[in-house]
């Protein structure tokens, strides 16, 4: 299972998002000393300038790492200036967002895989409304519609248990399906590899020591959840 570390925090990008990348480039995670096993890393296009954003993707580039940007925007046009960001920075990979058809002809012809959100994201930090069924449903729609997968917030559900729409999406896609937000502990990770998921995203809780409360550096927040995703890899 991948770990997609998240240059985020309350769904922005972290306005040090370069210095971030330096302590990764310092020593990473892992017992050789270099980035290593954090081979994917995305951002959102709110909280930084266009600017900054060019230069961060450069740099995950650069690093050899799979770039994704999240959207988080909740109408139409400005989630859809958020896929034009997305093109024109030359992303990997861009999650979330509605907008199913609409996206999908923006990004033509660019390389860009798209995983789009299942249920109903609301709000700032995003809640997601929607049962099983729904979740399901827009999994079917997405892959039927030449998606790559879906992006679920699987952890922000408002209705439904985490894993029950987890497991829902699961059976209705063959597609990539990655959990996102409020991943903050190695049991959550476990489960989400039982359940069947491909990628976790985590962001904040890296930020606010959540993922190791007893310990006082990003670098330690990180190996965890490394050490978490290995240890639920097959």
């Amino acid at each position: 299972m991948d770990f997609v570390f998240m240059l985020t925090r309350d769904d922005k990008t972290v306005t040090d998002c370069l210095d971030v990348l330096d302590v990764l480039d310092e020593s990473g995670t892992d017992p050789t000393g270099t980035i290593g096993p954090i081979s994917h890393i995305g951002f959102k296009d709110i909280g930084v300038d266009r600017g900054t954003l060019a230069r961060l993707h450069r740099r995950i580039k650069d690093m050899g790492a799979t770039s994704y940007l999240e959207v988080v925007s909740t109408t139409r046009d400005e989630a859809l200036a958020s896929v034009r960001s997305a093109v024109d920075l030359g992303v990997d990979r861009l999650m979330g967002g509605t907008w199913i058809e609409e996206t999908l002809t923006l990004l033509a012809g660019t390389g860009i895989e798209y995983l789009p959100f299942a249920g109903d994201p609301h709000g700032h930090p995003t809640r997601l409304a929607g049962d099983p069924a729904r979740i399901a449903a827009d999994c079917r729609r997405a892959e039927a519609a030449g998606c790559a997968g879906v992006d679920l917030l699987a952890h922000r559900a408002a209705d439904a248990d985490p894993l029950a729409l987890v497991r829902a999406a699961r059976a209705a896609t063959t597609g990539r399906l990655v959990v996102a937000g409020s991943i903050t502990t190695p049991a959550q990770i476990a489960a989400l590899a039982a359940a069947g998921v491909d990628a976790f995203t985590i962001g904040s809780a890296a930020f606010s020591g959540a993922l190791r409360p007893d310990a006082g550096t990003l670098r330690s927040q990180l190996a965890t959840a490394v050490r978490a995703a290995a240890a639920a890899t097959p």
